[in-house]
């Protein structure tokens, strides 16, 4: 049986330990949540030698063990519960060459926890550019640890790495500083009253209480007696450990560490200069998002066509070739249909996803962050808000999730509610399909007007967004201040490992997480649309053969499947809900759609894919199989009088409406968690739909 150790990789923010985890996992890799916490905790599997597994977790990236949010606190509870699965029998903390002063303050924090600690100096490859040389010899010697000089990029130093991790038990558990040397008098009663606790984890249970408060008081034994110091005099005994901690990173690297600034070709203030300009960073940042939305649609448009097709003649083949009866129209038309909705989006989303992990990746995402600051402020947001704004454009729940580290609670709460007006990923299927069928073909200095509409809607999303948080703003009376501070990480040339593992990562997540979603809905939908209360239902090829008894066999059988359908339970549901959405241009099968995706809005195509398959004829011969696939059927659907339901008119008034309509279920969830209070959810949920309902009414009602 093979022994397993558990690894965590710890260390600041774009020191490249996302990099580190990839090299060591590979695809071994899963992404979940901390018990009771939305905070992401990625693990992963490692294989060292002698048969011995490496069971490795990638811990949220914190500047020190001195927690000013969520995200922090979850790696200090770690450190400090020995009965927790996945407390660490060796630490790898990640450091950057060129940043290795301030990385180094965490190191000596889990040093002095007195967990083997191991030492990896990332991005090496860097070292020769940058002017910059290292003892390591004498750094081992005075860290008193193993260091491993590594480069993801060109993929040196992780043998070394995974031989340093097999033998964690031959490294000192010597702390770097004294504890009581920060206050003499008041560590050494507390090492009185405690002789058989760690001094410093001691003190980071009582120091965590005052900058945090959610550390679990029953990891150690009570001491709130000892908080014989008040919050500021706590508050400065940090501080004072900080410089000490500093002045022995100094003293060690004056020796170990030697910078030629002379040698140093370093290209990022020319960069930063351009980038970052009050014009042309604008102009910039507007032209790779004008790339990025054209991608999606002319990138993705072959895959997707070759997908859609695939769906299409799968469901057909199973109903000509599987007996027919319940089971294969559940296969056909509800289960492949469903998935074959959202399946067809993979490229779209996946392109989206590239694109932003692109933009993370080179180090142009913080540049972003610090570019909008100025708009933010003028907002009553902060600069910090941008995070959360930008990574809606994926998903609105990990963007609620990032809005934890803003300090101030106003811009918190401001952020949490304004965040789901951007544009996530759910959305785009249902702007692809719809933008598909109703924005003619053509361009405009070559860019496709189906690529400036999708634009379009994330600019309006972000401008909603905005402008929304200048009303809660003026609104809510809650006094705050908080300080923008943002890191610019160097500019660096994306990892293509790195970035195919989040593409690949991120659409699996978004494919299975709908998937199953989808799955369940189609099957339900199936069962509604194919059964229904009455004669109506029950006796509708009668009904149909003698009110048309002169059309062809294939006419009659599409019209008996139609009548069904409008008659089912789902139609019956549809057609009581279609007064109150027809002055939005809708019909009773739109507004199904529009109450399933209250589950996830990527429903919304599942949902009329499973309807209009129900609803197409069931025999599909060679002529009619380019008419098969989803998007052709929506665009073949008509009212009674013989007009089409998709219209300009219509699909701009659809359109609009998932851009401003609050049709999550999860995002709902999250927000409740994150404010702890049903309230703030609920007005969300109030204020987006009614918003959404006014604003697609008015378009509709001028563009019909």
């Amino acid at each position: 049986m093979s022994k397993q150790i558990n690894v965590a990789l710890i260390g600041n923010p774009n020191t490249g330990k996302t990099s580190v985890f990839n090299a060591l996992t590979g695809l071994n890799q899963k992404v979940g949540n901390y018990p009771g916490i939305t905070v992401d905790k990625k693990q992963g599997v490692c294989k060292l030698e002698r048969g011995v597994k490496a069971h490795i977790i990638d811990l949220p990236g914190t500047y020190s063990l001195n927690a000013s949010s969520l995200d922090e606190s979850v790696v200090i509870e770690l450190l400090l519960n020995k009965k927790d699965k996945d407390y660490p029998d060796v630490a790898v903390v990640i450091t950057d060459v060129e940043n290795l002063k301030r990385n180094l303050l965490i190191y000596t924090q889990i040093k002095d926890l007195e967990i083997p600690t191991i030492l990896v100096i990332n991005m090496s490859d860097r070292m020769v550019y940058k002017g910059i040389s290292l003892d390591i010899e004498y750094l081992e010697q005075q860290l008193d640890t193993k260091i491993a000089l590594v480069s993801t990029r060109k993929n040196n130093g992780i043998d070394e790495l995974k031989q340093l991790i097999s033998n964690y038990k031959t490294l000192s558990n010597k702390p770097c500083l004294h504890t009581q040397d920060i206050d003499k008098t008041y560590f050494e009663g507390l090492k009185k009253a405690f002789p058989n606790q760690s001094l410093y984890k001691l003190w980071l249970v009582i120091t965590q209480d005052v900058n945090f408060g959610k550390i679990d008081r029953n990891l150690i034994e009570d001491t709130s007696n000892f908080k014989t110091k008040s919050e500021s005099d706590l508050k400065r005994l940090q501080q004072k450990e900080t410089i000490k901690r500093y002045q022995f990173i100094n003293n060690v690297l004056k020796k170990g560490q030697t910078i030629d600034l002379k040698s140093a070709k370093d290209l990022r203030i020319k960069l930063d200069r351009i980038l970052t300009h009050k014009i042309w960073g604008y102009l910039i940042f507007f032209g790779i998002l004008l790339l990025m939305f054209q991608a999606v649609y002319d990138w993705a448009t072959y895959p997707t066509d070759l997908i859609d097709a695939g769906f299409s003649s799968l469901a057909d083949w199973v109903k000509n070739t599987l007996p027919e009866g319940a089971f294969t129209n559940l296969l056909a038309e509800g289960i492949i249909a469903g998935l074959g909705g959202i399946m067809v989006f993979i490229p779209p989303i996946a392109f989206l996803f590239l694109f932003i992990a692109l933009l993370e990746e080179s180090g142009y995402m913080s540049r972003v962050v610090f570019l909008m600051d100025n708009i933010m402020k003028r907002f009553g947001l902060s600069g910090k808000s941008v995070v959360p704004l930008i990574s809606g454009n994926a998903c609105a729940i990990p963007a609620v999730m990032a809005a934890r580290n803003i300090e101030s609670w106003k811009e918190r709460l401001i952020t949490i509610l304004v965040t789901p007006f951007t544009t996530c990923s759910a959305r785009l299927p249902v702007y692809v399909i719809i933008i598909a069928l109703v924005i003619p073909d053509g361009s405009f200095l070559g860019i496709s007007y189906q690529a400036l509409t999708l634009m379009c809607l994330y600019i309006i999303g972000f401008l909603t967004a905005i402008f929304s948080a200048y009303i809660l703003n003026k609104i809510l009376k809650i006094k705050s201040k908080s300080y923008f501070v943002v890191e610019m990480p160097s500019y660096k040339i994306p990892l293509f490992k790195n970035v195919v593992l989040t593409v690949v990562e991120k659409t699996k997540t978004f494919v299975f997480e709908a998937g199953k979603i989808i799955l369940a809905i189609s099957i339900v939908l199936w069962f509604l649309a194919s059964y229904g209360p009455g004669e109506q239902f029950n006796d509708a090829e009668n009904i149909i053969q003698n009110t048309y008894p002169n059309l062809s066999l294939e006419a009659q059988n599409d019209l008996i499947a139609e009548h069904k359908l409008e008659h089912s339970y789902i139609g019956i549901i549809g057609k009581t809900i279609e007064p109150a959405i027809k002055p939005l241009g809708y019909d009773w099968k739109i507004g199904i759609g529009l109450v399933t995706s209250f589950a996830a809005r990527e429903v919304f195509v599942g949902t009329l894919a499973t309807i209009y398959s129900i609803g197409s004829a069931n025999d599909i011969d060679d002529e009619d199989e380019a008419m098969s696939t989803i998007k052709n059927r929506m665009a073949e659907e008509v009212y009674s009088d013989g007009s089409k339901v998709f219209t300009l008119a219509s699909g701009i008034s659809l359109l609009l409406f998932y851009a401003f309509a609050m049709q999550c279920m999860s995002t709902l969830a999250i927000v409740k968690r994150e404010t702890n209070s049903w309230k703030w959810p609920m007005l969300q949920l109030v204020f987006m739909s009614g918003f959404a309902y006014i604003v697609a009414m008015i378009a509709f009602q001028i563009l019909k």
